[in-house]
């Protein structure tokens, strides 16, 4: 990643009720069938901590609101633990060849997003493969440039770190990128800014899924004040 300041005055409201405990599950979430939704985040070395913990949070809690929720693991180019750019170590559950069947896949940003993640044919062919299957993929902040040579936000409206928009453009000129918003919902695909902001993706899909009701619990056990309308984003019809 080429830079790593906020995005200044897109900010989630943060509100006090949130309970540091974990409420009991609600009732079945509507459209999500009798199983857990499979949560597949791809963790490579360099991987940032605010693009994967926070989303993580955020679908890991659905368990809480509703029944089923989201089964949430990780899925790395091996079963080798990866370390985060900030230096923590992070187990795996999944290499590459072992992951099962995902129904949404997240990137998360990586050191490497950028450069040298591009170049590795295996990993793009699974993102591609896999990310081709699922339900809903979300890439957190430049995580957006493997779903774009992964060929998955071909004909799509995305958006990506501010800071990085115009290298994005550069790098893929027939993209329709945008500017100005937190995270762009078009079709299957979910691209969003990231850093300090990658919860507003993760509860946007939430509510898409499992419905404002839920989305707004998960938010109040995170401490944040979930209300769609007051976040700046994108959902292309």
């Amino acid at each position: 990643m080429s830079a790593r300041e906020l995005l200044v005055g897109l900010g989630l409201v943060v509100g006090l009720a949130g309970a540091c405990r974990a409420p009991q599950a609600g009732p079945q979430a509507p459209g999500t069938g009798e199983r857990p939704l499979q949560v597949a985040f791809l963790v490579v070395d360099g991987v940032y901590n605010s693009e994967l913990f926070a989303p993580l949070d955020v679908f890991q809690h659905t368990i809480f609101h509703t029944e089923p929720g989201m089964q949430v693991w990780l899925v790395g180019r091996t079963r080798r633990p990866v370390t985060t750019f900030e230096g923590q170590v992070v187990a795996v559950d999944h290499d590459l060849s072992s992951a099962p069947e995902i129904d949404v896949l997240v990137v998360p940003s990586a050191e490497h997003s950028m450069d040298s993640d591009l170049e590795d044919a295996a990993l793009l062919d699974w993102v591609a493969e896999r990310g081709g299957r699922a339900r809903h993929v979300v890439s957190l902040c430049d995580g957006a440039f493997v779903l774009a040579a992964a060929g998955l936000l071909e004909g799509r409206t995305c958006t990506t770190f501010p800071g990085d928009v115009q290298a994005f453009r550069e790098r893929f000129p027939a993209l329709d990128v945008h500017e100005g918003v937190l995270y762009v919902h078009d079709g299957p695909t979910i691209t969003s800014a990231g850093g300090a902001q990658s919860y507003a993706p993760a509860l946007h899909l939430v509510e898409q899924l499992y419905g404002s009701e839920v989305a707004r619990g998960v938010g109040r056990g995170l401490v944040i004040d979930w209300d769609a309308s007051r976040v700046p984003h994108l959902v292309v019809d």
